[in-house]
């Protein structure tokens, strides 16, 4: 289908919303084991991409391509962005995990109060669901301003940011480990690691930038 079909012309408004109802229910299909795969990601995405003309009307859909685009840029769909992209689905879809409502990282282990934030030469690593965009977006924001991005927990990580988006049961979730493993090193090894939210890093970082 082209953007020169008459029938897309016309009707622009009747297909897309066929396509959104057929993308919910995909999205409720790969959701419902509570485990995204890399077959079901490359399936997904496969299908965003046939309908990228109608998609790309619709903002959430179109950030839904976008995210699924990054996960897989690299070809492997790793345990964090499998968690990312179910949360997304759950999202985009009107379904909630089993315990319940998203919950916001104001439950979680973030340091109290947060901390000023240092970006030129300091490793950041990121976990969970971000409300700012994917996480090439991310890691671009800081790179920007001087820092580095590391994809797991070390001794020499500085901040770890939690998503704004996480589910209640975190500790049991991918993402989880990086927040254990970043206890871990902060309470048992003293290793100065911040632990903070996606709003305190992303308001000190657009400060930083703007």
């Amino acid at each position: 289908m082209t953007s020169n079909d008459p029938y897309l012309v016309f009707n622009r408004e009747d297909v897309t919303d066929k396509q959104v109802d057929t993308l919910i229910g995909l999205c409720k299909g790969i959701a419902a084991d509570g485990v995204v795969n890399q077959k079901e990601a490359e399936f997904l995405q496969g299908w965003l991409a046939a309908n990228e003309i109608t998609i790309q009307s619709n903002p959430v859909t179109a950030n839904l391509l976008s995210r699924v685009n990054d996960m897989l840029s690299d070809g492997v769909l790793d345990r964090d962005e499998a968690q990312d992209l179910l949360a997304a689905l759950r999202s985009f879809a009107g379904d909630t995990p089993e315990s319940g409502e998203f919950l916001k990282t104001t439950g979680l282990p973030v340091d109290r109060p947060e901390p000023e934030i240092e970006f030129s030469e300091r490793q950041f690593c990121f976990t969970g669901t971000f409300a700012y965009g994917a996480r090439s977006q991310c890691v671009n924001l800081i790179e920007s301003l001087g820092g580095t991005h590391a994809r797991t927990v070390t001794l020499k990580l500085d901040y770890l940011v939690l998503g704004v988006y996480v589910t209640p049961s975190w500790a049991h979730e991918a993402f989880g480990r990086k927040i254990e493993k970043a206890m871990y090193y902060r309470d048992d090894r003293g290793r100065n690691i911040a632990i903070i939210s996606e709003k305190h890093w992303r308001a000190q970082a657009e400060a930083r930038s703007g």
